[in-house]
């Protein structure tokens, strides 16, 4: 199920994000919802205020931590998004998105633990729960798109943006000899001709001149196989036409 695509406000920062202190946030990111779940399940059966209290106390801090969380992600993802693949860059992307959706979710899990604190009320303390509930589903996913960003992709590994770079500078290379080599094969393929076109010249007779007898044949073949059949045929029609009819001579009669 893709979430609907949400943009936040840019928020400028009064100072500089270290880059990689994404994925040390995103410790106590992941275990404090944990954390906060087994002790809301464990108040249901010894019912003590003081592990409620403890409860809001960490939820506090799983806000703090999802808001560090966010804006680590950003600097990471920022740093490392150019060597990334467009699969990469959609897995990134997704993963971003989810994080948007989990840092306000702290703050709805927030809203959930106050109002079961204030009213009292039962179904109020389950719906608590099930929103607290989602909330860590969401985190362990979360998790495992950051687990896959670093193993499948790479994402800010230093050794492979080392490969990376080494690997475009290969690719640069063979294509400058691939064109030099074309370039090479074309030349020679034009020495050959040029040195089968003499060899195949007479001695003693020019380029040119070969071309002039060449033409000359060439006009003579196309007299004799179109020019002097036609000739022959007119004449024969005209020697056909011109002769001139039997005469007849007259009986004179003698008796």
């Amino acid at each position: 199920m893709e979430l609907p695509a949400i943009t936040l406000p840019k928020v400028e920062l009064p100072f500089d994000i270290p880059v990689l202190l994404h994925p040390a946030v995103d410790h106590f990111a992941i275990a404090l919802p944990v954390v906060i779940l087994l002790l809301e399940l464990m108040n249901l059966i010894l019912r003590k205020k003081a592990i409620g209290g403890v409860s809001f106390f960490l939820i506090l801090l799983t806000v703090v931590v999802s808001v560090g969380a966010y804006f680590t992600g950003l600097v990471d993802g920022k740093e490392a998004y150019p060597a990334l693949t467009e699969a990469a860059k959609e897995a990134l992307s997704e993963h971003k998105l989810l994080g948007t959706y989990l840092m306000l979710a702290s703050g709805v899990v927030l809203l959930f633990k106050l109002l079961a604190m204030i009213t009292g009320k039962g179904i109020i303390k389950g719906l608590y729960l099930l929103v607290l509930i989602a909330f860590v589903a969401g985190i362990f996913e979360q998790g495992k798109e950051g687990g896959e960003l670093v193993y499948k992709y790479g994402m800010n590994v230093e050794q492979v943006k080392v490969l990376d770079d080494e690997l475009f500078d290969l690719k640069e290379e063979l294509e400058e000899a691939t064109e030099k080599t074309e370039v090479s094969i074309e030349v020679e393929k034009t020495e050959t001709v040029e040195v089968d076109a003499v060899s195949a010249t007479p001695e003693g007779t020019t380029p040119v001149e070969m071309i002039q007898e060449t033409v000359t044949e060439s006009v003579k073949m196309k007299v004799e196989e179109e020019v002097v059949p036609a000739v022959k045929e007119t004449v024969e029609t005209l020697k056909v036409e011109g002769m001139p009819e039997e005469m007849v001579q007259p009986q004179i009669a003698t008796h």
